[in-house]
């Protein structure tokens, strides 16, 4: 648990929505106290976990990841379930919280076990692979007829390289785009990338990578079905 919650701190951190010197504050404890936790070079104590769940509004079952309970996980239905997530869940959480989770997607049974993950990073693949966001008409609009408005995309977020899934076949990615979460297929160009639609009515455009970052980095995963209508 205490991995959990020092896995998450350093997400919201990343993300720039928390800071060590805003949590000292929430919190009274010391910076250099936080930063030990951070780094690994100290434990928490009950207590002091509390202190910080209850600073930044988190509870126990939020640390932990989706699990098989009677409401999202029927033991009787012969389906492979998928969370249906915000953009935002989808791009930055490693972890599915249970609270996260919109509704669960059921597939037909071993509709997933098929498909190969290609992580460009370790860490990517402690990940919660698969989850699925609705497309808004304003982002369904560049990939029309491909995705309609509210269609569901459902993404593998353990397909981070810009290779190939098939030869000769562009890959779909969710990836973010000028804080935002979009679909597009995605190169690598003169350091940019490069995110084209597929409706020609719409401009290709170029993403500058941020410092220090790859250009697999800004990708939430590769796009391995979309259903428009459900």
């Amino acid at each position: 648990m205490q991995e959990r919650l020092r896995l998450e701190l350093l997400r919201r951190i990343r993300r720039g929505s928390l800071s060590v010197s805003l949590l000292a504050r929430q919190t009274g404890f010391g910076q250099p106290h936080l930063s030990s936790f951070l780094r690994h070079r100290r434990q928490l104590s009950i207590d002091a976990m509390d202190r910080i769940l209850a600073a930044q509004h988190l509870t126990v079952p939020d640390l932990l990841p989706v699990l098989r309970q009677s409401s999202f996980w029927p033991e009787n239905e012969p389906s492979e379930s998928v969370p249906v997530v915000s953009p935002s869940t989808a791009l930055w959480e490693p972890t599915i919280r249970p609270s996260a989770a919109e509704f669960m997607l059921h597939l037909p049974p071993n509709s997933l076990q098929s498909i190969h993950p290609r992580a460009s990073q370790i860490r990517r693949n402690a990940w919660h692979r698969f989850v699925a966001v609705r497309v808004p008409a304003t982002e369904a609009a560049p990939m029309e007829p491909l995705v309609l408005p509210e269609a569901l995309a459902l993404i593998d977020r353990h397909y981070t390289s810009l290779l190939p899934y098939r030869p000769n076949r562009p890959n779909l990615y969710a990836i973010r785009h000028l804080s935002r979460l979009s679909l597009r297929y995605v190169e690598f160009l003169a350091n940019r990338l490069v995110l084209r639609p597929y409706n020609v009515a719409f401009p290709v455009e170029l993403a500058e990578l941020e410092p220090g970052e790859t250009p697999n980095d800004p990708l939430a995963g590769r796009v391995v079905l979309i259903l428009n209508e459900i």
